[in-house]
């Protein structure tokens, strides 16, 4: 059953960036079953693949990157594979969160699984591929380039499910567009909303992590240190990619009412009894 309703959970109207965070939490909050069950999935794997490439490169638990010497530049493809794989989930997850995004602003009921099919997952995984490969050449280069390919190019998934585009590369130039806009803004709230939720993963994280050193002169044993770490993490990256997913969706809405006057045209839709819907596709 879907009711076209007078207002969403997302705001139809402009946002401050403490709002823009607000109402991506609370459209996790409506869509967490899947959003939060993909994202166990790809950060679990993500894991894992962190795991070999810090074991191959000598890096030890809790603080895998704390007092290498420079000498040691094994970190540096380590670190590099990270930004790159939180890259792709977010882009992956964000394929979902836009879908979701547009009936949460319309104030429409749509269940689960259909938004699955409005999600795109073939040109969503290029994307999200594209993405992984760029944040780790800009990693590599000298991780400066990873804030402009994270601020500039991440929208591009919301994008492809929100506005429709044709094919992702005309998502990832769009979302390049927009978030240029208005000095930056995108860019900018992007950052600050990447930097927020590492700040809850690192007190997430790092009070497991600490847990685990307290029980590990108990236990005579290294092995809940060893297991604690990859867990603590992983659940604590699954909340932040979800969450940063649904960042960028509401982002994207924010950025298109105050450049293009979209809700000025959802309410023009309503007026004249149109399918609202069709308002969002970017033409």
């Amino acid at each position: 059953m879907r009711v076209d309703g007078e207002t969403g959970i997302v705001p139809l109207r402009a946002m401050t960036a403490g709002e823009v965070l607000d109402a991506a939490v609370a459209l996790l909050r409506q869509r967490a079953l899947p959003l939060l069950t993909l994202s166990l999935v790809l950060a679990a794997a993500e894991q894992l693949l962190l795991g070999r490439l810090r074991d191959a490169a000598g890096l030890r638990p809790p603080f895998y990157y704390w007092g290498v010497g420079p000498e040691n530049v094994s970190w540096v493809p380590v670190l590099a594979t990270g930004f790159a794989t939180e890259a792709f989930i977010i882009a992956v997850l964000g394929g979902y969160a836009g879908a979701a995004a547009g009936p949460a602003l319309l104030g429409r009921h749509v269940r689960h699984r259909e938004l699955w099919q409005r999600s795109r997952p073939a040109a969503t995984l290029l994307i999200a591929l594209t993405m992984a490969a760029l944040t780790f050449g800009a990693a590599i280069a000298g991780f400066v380039g990873v804030i402009f390919v994270y601020g500039l190019a991440g929208l591009a998934t919301v994008i492809l499910t929100i506005d429709r585009t044709a094919n992702p590369f005309t998502a990832l130039g769009r979302s390049v567009g927009r978030s240029a806009r208005h000095g930056m803004r995108g860019l900018l709230v992007r950052l600050m909303g990447y930097l927020t939720w590492l700040a809850i993963r690192l007190a997430l994280g790092s009070g497991w992590v600490f847990a685990a050193e307290r029980l590990t002169p108990v236990s005579g044993t290294e092995w809940w240190l060893y297991w604690a770490v990859p867990i603590a993490w992983g659940l604590a990256n699954a909340v932040a990619y979800a969450a940063l997913a649904c960042m960028d969706a509401v982002l994207l809405l924010d950025i298109r009412i105050r450049t293009e006057g979209l809700d000025i045209s959802v309410g023009r839709a309503r007026s004249l009894g149109r399918d609202t819907e069709a308002v969002l596709v970017a033409r």
